[in-house]
């Protein structure tokens, strides 16, 4: 494969890299060893505890209290990542619950 490097301080064409390098995961376990190589164990809880924030906000029916007592993640995150999943443009977490309700996740 003819990879060429990215130039650097080229922020968005790392990120454009990193994205198509996950696009080519295949499994849940691909995607863990990814995770352990790519992050520290704190950065993967963190992001773990974001999806399960994402999905107890989309599921409804709990206050950000009681998500914050039921999880321990902050009020602060927990406001965060309802604002990405309502308001923001980028749309990812809306478009991976929406895939995981149809494959029945």
């Amino acid at each position: 494969m003819n990879h060429q490097p990215t130039p650097p301080g080229t922020r968005a064409a790392l990120i454009d890299d990193l994205a198509a390098a996950l696009s080519s995961l295949r499994s849940p376990g691909e995607a863990r060893a990814l995770l352990a190589d790519l992050c520290t164990p704190a950065e993967v809880h963190s992001l773990a505890e974001r999806w399960q924030v994402a999905r107890l906000l989309d599921a409804g029916g709990l206050t950000y209290r009681q998500i914050h007592d039921a999880t321990g993640v902050s009020t602060t995150t927990i406001v965060r990542v309802a604002r990405f999943l309502r308001q923001e443009e980028n749309r990812g977490y809306r478009l991976l619950l929406d895939r995981a309700r149809e494959g029945g996740a």
